[in-house]
């Protein structure tokens, strides 16, 4: 088992462009390579779980194993019941039921790993770890996953929570106040990529969540926010403090991707990135 000291890995979210990510901790998974201190949003975060829980094929059975499951994204529900995404599936039925999720493996796992959320009234992000939220763990992971207009809203205690990548979409941050000297970045665009502000149905953004004025104002930040967190990635890099995986292109995988041959080839990607780069992340690590 290879497990250097000292080093975050810091995930970004992205959706079904997540399948990238999916492959490199597959890589890492087969090649018993753990890292003490693990931070994601999102399917930054879904994809962590499995990878901490140690249980190889997971990632893949859950998702591309269900891409084409009539239930899993549904636009009939979304326009129905405005949620895009089964939640209840993704988050009670597969891990409890079908494709089971080892609980005692991963919240008895030495690996500290803490999940990203935005907070609708403050705009915050708020970080939970894994055995602070033990017995409602599943609500957060299910909060953090939880994008504006594709899903409901998730109540935690006194809080109000939706996807952690809104106010945090790469917690490099998080990884360094945390006290990690180093840190493995996964990103989920190609170098390059620029975020747009937002604008398109921003009126009707501010009708539906008027009762969240911190999600309002996140969103509306959200690509300043988004590109500053690109450039201190750069930053790192360039400071050799951060080993970046980006993929080379998504292989047509849009955020909401429901078709298998795309998910596979974009999983394989991230796959052989790591495979191929393992050594240089090895040199990386000790140096």
């Amino acid at each position: 088992m290879y497990q250097p000291n000292d080093v975050g890995l810091v995930l970004e979210g992205g959706g079904m462009r997540g399948m990238y990510t999916a492959g490199i901790l597959e890589y890492f998974l087969k090649n018993d390579w753990y890292f003490p201190y693990v931070v994601g949003v999102s399917a930054g975060a879904c994809n962590a779980t499995s990878y901490i829980s140690k249980q190889v094929g997971r990632n893949e059975k859950v998702t591309i194993g269900y891409c084409k499951h009539p239930e899993y994204i549904s636009y009939k529900r979304w326009l129905s019941k405005g949620e895009l995404f089964n939640m209840d599936l993704i988050f009670d039925r597969i891990p409890n039921q079908e494709v089971f999720f080892d609980f005692d493996a991963f919240f008895n796992s030495d690996q500290t790993f803490l999940v990203g959320t935005t907070d609708c009234i403050t705009g915050e992000t708020i970080y939970y770890e894994k055995n602070e939220v033990k017995d409602h763990f599943l609500d957060i992971l299910r909060a953090s996953s939880s994008l504006p207009f594709v899903a409901p809203v998730t109540k935690h205690k006194d809080r109000f929570l939706m996807d952690g990548g809104i106010s945090d979409p790469i917690p490099l941050k998080r990884s360094i106040n945390d006290g990690n000297e180093k840190h493995v970045v996964v990103l989920t665009q190609t170098d390059g990529y620029i975020k747009k502000p937002f604008k398109r149905g921003r009126w009707m953004f501010k009708q539906k969540y008027k009762l969240q004025p911190g999600l309002i104002k996140a969103v509306e930040g959200r690509s300043v926010v988004y590109n500053q967190a690109i450039e201190e990635v750069k930053q790192a890099e360039r400071e050799g403090r951060a080993f970046v995986f980006r993929p080379d292109e998504l292989k047509g995988v849009s955020r909401v991707e429901k078709r298998e041959e795309r998910l596979r080839s974009l999983y394989d990607h991230g796959y052989e990135h790591a495979k191929k780069r393992a050594e240089e992340l090895k040199a990386f690590l000790s140096s």
